[in-house]
């Protein structure tokens, strides 16, 4: 029986809608996007901010850094990265509603910060039981660790979860653990997974 769904944030929640502003930014430092979106999200100091080893202002300043800027440009750096990107209301709707079926989490790879950075910006927070950022436990997906956590915060077994992820990397840490998992393609085709093992695992669902 599923007992509890948990959603990544970012690419799946929170998603660059508009790629104008990021490649315009990019352009700008004579940069690809993925070169430019590798030093936010993928760089090893990224990875050492998402465990929360140097603070969210830290790893924009070595961003800066890289980019022949001063610290003092992190907030319009940030403005024009961030600029393309939504919430996906729908989606966030969708989870609500799944409760009281369910227990819902949210897992993501994040900054310090985070938690309040996106309860001032969006307010969609409420609609988890869960809420674990990387950064504020000192673990991050893929490992098996930062699974469990979520889990024992949820008091759910493994087979009892389904997780969704945009990242392979992370749906395959996932089913290691033994969670159940969907990959994370398109909205509906989430919802339409989701409800097709909620359906299977809840018959009484209507």
């Amino acid at each position: 029986m599923i007992k509890a769904v948990i959603f990544d944030m970012g690419g799946v929640l929170l998603r660059t809608e508009d790629p104008t502003p990021r490649a315009k930014l990019a352009a700008q430092y004579g940069l690809s996007v993925s070169a430019l979106e590798h030093l936010v999200f993928s760089s090893e100091s990224s990875i050492r901010a998402e465990r929360g080893e140097i603070s969210e202002q830290e790893h924009w300043a070595w961003v800066c850094a890289q980019l022949g800027l001063p610290p003092s440009a992190i907030q319009d750096l940030q403005t024009q990265f961030w600029a393309g990107d939504r919430l996906d209301a729908d989606l966030v709707a969708f989870i609500k509603s799944l409760r009281p079926h369910v227990k819902t989490g949210l897992l993501s790879n994040a900054w310090t910060g985070t938690r309040q950075i996106v309860e001032a910006r969006y307010g969609f927070l409420d609609a988890f039981d869960v809420v674990i950022f990387s950064a504020e436990v000192g673990m991050r997906k893929p490992e098996a660790a930062i699974f469990h956590h979520i889990l024992q915060q949820l008091q759910v077994a493994p087979h009892e979860a389904v997780f969704v992820d945009d990242l392979l990397p992370n749906i395959e840490g996932a089913r290691q653990v033994g969670l159940h998992a969907v990959h994370f393609t398109h909205p509906a085709a989430v919802r339409e997974a989701l409800q097709a093992l909620l359906n299977h695992h809840l018959p009484y669902r209507s």
